[in-house]
């Protein structure tokens, strides 16, 4: 692990190394007001060289001047490398969630893989910086110190350091509860926030059937588990503390003691005695400033062993040898394909499809059948367990996933539009389409004439998730999406099962135009809209049941035949 965060540092190199010079400075600038002290007390202000005593002031002035700037220097440069550090890291933890499966997605919650890309690498940009910068001030102040305080008095200062051991058995012995503590409480501030991002997001729906309250008591609930870990971590911070702290103040006891029977014994004169009383700050404020870092030290390690959690899962990776397919046919087959999300669960069983190029296949059946997890498994979101899906002969598995993914277009149900401008949604088929493009695929999905309705046009924002827009727009915005992408392969996976009947008309029109010459896959429980498909699979409980036409499925008078008809009747009604 410390391998990994010290390569955060290599680009930093400079400033690193001008934070630490600057910090050295620092440290050795805290020797410079004890010696005076003791000068003063021992030679200038016994001897009336008062002179001396105004040029050794103001020459402490002029160094506490450097060291104002080096500490200026410090704070700002030093925390900007931890700033640096962070974003990079926040870069590779994006960078590598975006190449993590699908799978991985179905298990995280967005408000949790949040909290890890922003609370949690503020810690561990506050550790990068002021870590490095603690362990060697304090460490060269400690040795400054001791070797100072021995010139003053070797025995009395042998007795303060041989009570060290005691305060680092103290932090050890509450080190690991206090570890364990700031990660517990780091989990529920992601469940907090993944909690409050599910509201958010929902709060239509909540308002819509006024369950504010429950959304509150779940909210709540989630607070006062934070509450509750809260209480733990400082809890243990606070023995953490205080026990640290007794042990500290009872240095300063020894030395008043100690140095008092020295004082008694002749042993130590007083301007000496009060020097080394001054003087003993030299070794408390180090040793204090590492036991305070040590809360700042769990805070950025556990930051970063969530950090690594994520970036330890294993991203899509294409088969060893993968090849890239330039331009599909269309042509798709499933051969004896089974997959499950959960080993015991299979969803698909033994799934067996020819699916010619050019043509339209329409899944229906029952909900939970399996219909989705086709379409899913055609992109490669999946794995397959087992059999195999081929592309014009191809298996899915000996292609590169970008390049297979490149020759299929997806419109679900569930549409996912951007907070940005039309322009910019549309753009996403294919980034860089011209401006003629655009318009021409949004004229194609039936939306130009409404888009240019519109003040801005094709610059107007569209909200989340497209929210200012209505199902039928988002729909249409969605289809002239695919439209830039001109794939050979169309997936519409319950396209218009949302929309009413007008809308769904206006929409199947701009689909049946996008459909034309590219090999579809369509999902539909409105069996009316896929009477046209060239064939038809029944899909149930993972399997398929029947396939053929829409006249052929009806003569048989199976499960197509009863579903039709049961639907029939209903939309009679």
């Amino acid at each position: 692990m410390l391998k990994r965060f010290l390569k955060y540092y290599e680009p930093h190199k400079k400033l690193f190394a001008l934070d630490m010079g600057a910090s050295l400075i620092v440290a050795l600038i805290s020797i410079v007001y004890p010696v005076i002290t003791r000068t003063m007390l021992n030679d200038l202000i016994p001897n009336k060289n008062y002179r001396m005593v105004v040029i050794f002031g103001l020459a402490l002035l002029g160094i506490y001047v450097l060291r104002m700037l080096l500490n200026y220097f410090i704070q700002y440069q030093g925390h900007m490398m931890g700033v640096k550090m962070q974003a990079q890291m926040r870069s590779d933890l994006f960078n590598h969630l975006e190449t993590l499966p699908y799978q991985f997605f179905d298990t995280h919650e967005t408000g949790k893989l949040m909290s890890r890309m922003t609370n949690d690498l503020m810690d561990i940009s506050e550790l990068a910086h002021h870590g490095p910068e603690n362990v060697l001030i304090c460490s060269i102040s400690i040795l400054i110190s001791f070797i100072y305080l021995s010139t003053i008095h070797f025995w009395l200062t042998l007795i303060i350091f041989v009570c060290v051991p005691l305060l680092v058995l103290v932090s050890l012995s509450l080190r690991k509860k206090m570890r364990y503590a700031f990660l517990k409480s780091r989990v529920s501030v992601a469940q907090i926030n993944a909690s409050l991002e599910s509201s958010i997001s929902g709060i239509r729906v909540t308002k819509a059937f006024t369950n504010a309250k429950k959304e509150e008591e779940k909210f709540e609930k989630g607070n006062q588990e934070f509450v509750e870990a809260r209480r733990e971590a400082y809890k243990s911070m606070g023995q953490f503390h205080s026990k640290t702290s007794f042990v500290t103040d009872i240095f300063n006891v020894i030395v008043l003691i100690a140095g008092g029977l020295f004082l008694y014994q002749g042993k130590i004169n007083f301007g000496d005695y009060s020097a080394f009383i001054v003087s003993i700050n030299l070794f408390l404020s180090p040793v204090t400033t590492l036991i305070n870092f040590m809360e700042q030290y769990q805070n950025g390690v556990t930051g970063f062993e969530r950090f690594l959690e994520i970036m330890n899962e294993p991203s899509e990776q294409d088969m060893p040898g993968a090849q890239v397919m330039e331009k599909a046919e269309g042509h798709i087959q499933f051969q004896n394909v089974s997959y499950g999300y959960e080993n015991d669960q299979p969803v698909l069983k033994q799934i067996n499809l020819d699916i010619p190029k050019g043509k339209t296949f329409a899944l229906v059946g029952p909900s939970g059948g399996g219909k989705t997890t086709i379409c899913h498994l055609i992109p490669h979101f999946y794995e397959i367990k087992e059999g195999k899906i081929l592309i014009d002969g191809r298996d899915i598995a000996s292609i590169t996933r970008d390049s297979l993914r490149k020759q299929i277009g997806i419109v679900q149900q569930d549409i996912y539009l951007f907070n940005a401008s039309i322009r910019d949604n549309i753009l996403y088929g294919r980034l860089d389409a011209t401006e003629e493009e655009v318009i021409e695929a949004a004229k194609r999905a039936n939306i130009h004439d409404y888009i240019m309705s519109m003040e801005d046009g094709y610059d107007t924002k569209i909200g989340e998730r497209g929210v200012r827009l209505s199902g039928g727009q988002r729909q249409r915005l969605s289809i002239a999406r695919v439209f830039l992408k001109n794939p050979p392969i169309l997936i519409l996976d319950e396209a218009t099962s949302a929309l009413d009947n007008t809308t769904e008309i206006l929409i199947q029109e701009a689909l049946d135009e996008l459909c034309r010459g590219r090999t579809t896959l369509v999902v539909a429980h409105r069996l009316s809209t896929i009477k046209n498909a060239d064939a038809i699979a029944v899909i149930a409980d993972g399997r398929i049941f029947e396939e053929g036409t829409h006249e052929q499925l009806m003569q048989r008078n199976g499960m197509y035949a009863q579903l039709y008809r049961q639907q029939f009747r209903v939309e009679g009604k």
